[in-house]
């Protein structure tokens, strides 16, 4: 898995020339737009419920000792709970209202890797709305299991030194998500939904690899947010095109 988490974040290398290559700027208009309002909309509303979350937790300490050091710990806590929340949201949103733009440039990059000017495998032909749903529907269920997996670890972080793997781990899902929705614009020409969720279960190291990247670009103020779906579906197409030559079962 090592190996391939490196090939996801190594795929990043060529893809500002290949969009290039290709002209694909253009599809990726909508989609940077979308970007910029929905952080804008979930920056903004994270940071007026900060201090809320804080408050809020700080009042399960009960007795006067330690008041003063739980509430401190209790800020930090609210306040990345909402960082941590915000950016699930924000992935899950734009690659979910996404979709219906990004399958299409997907194509056009797994057409020129192919060589062959089409895809070379019999693809699922579906309509505009159809994409939007997939993306919905993948999206909305990896929000669901990313928040059931996310809450725990960071209720970790209470925990001396358990809360330096809890960070370790909390990043690693949020990677594993994000890349898991780049994948999928090209694997929903190949797979259905369960077949989708498996295939990327399987090259899972992939997925991380390309969510690393995803999540370090929106730490980028303004520039990263803009840049994160151009760059990271570019190269998730890439890498996700090598991986289903690779498998050598009938596609859907």
């Amino acid at each position: 898995m090592i190996k391939n988490i490196f090939l996801g974040i190594k795929a990043y290398f060529g893809a500002f020339s290949l969009i290039s290559k290709l002209k694909l700027w253009k599809y990726f208009a909508i989609p940077m737009l979308i970007s910029f309002i929905t952080a804008i909309l979930i920056f903004t509303s994270a940071y007026g419920l900060s201090d809320n979350v804080g408050a809020f937790i700080s009042k399960i300490w009960i007795w006067d000792w330690g008041k003063e050091t739980f509430v401190t710990i209790s800020t930090f806590i609210g306040g990345l709970f909402i960082i941590v929340l915000g950016l699930i949201l924000f992935k899950h949103i734009i690659m979910a209202l996404s979709a219906p733009f990004m399958s299409p440039v997907s194509e056009k990059i797994e057409a020129h890797l192919t060589g062959t000017g089409h895809t070379q495998h019999t693809h699922r032909n579906t309509t505009f709305l159809q994409q939007l749903w997939r993306g919905i529907r993948i999206n909305g269920r990896n929000l669901f299991m990313e928040i059931l997996l996310t809450i725990p670890l960071l209720l970790l972080k209470f925990i001396p030194f358990v809360n330096i793997l809890s960070t370790i781990l909390l990043f690693s899902v949020q990677a594993y998500y994000a890349g898991f929705g780049n994948m999928d614009y090209t694997l929903e020409r190949h797979f259905k939904y369960q077949e989708s969720t498996s295939f990327v279960r399987k090259n899972r190291g992939l997925a991380i690899g390309n969510g690393i990247i995803f999540i370090l670009l929106l730490l980028i103020p303004i520039v990263g947010i803009i840049l994160v779906l151009p760059l990271s579906v570019t190269a998730a197409t890439t890498k996700t095109v090598e991986a289903l030559k690779l498998k050598s079962t009938p596609h859907a």
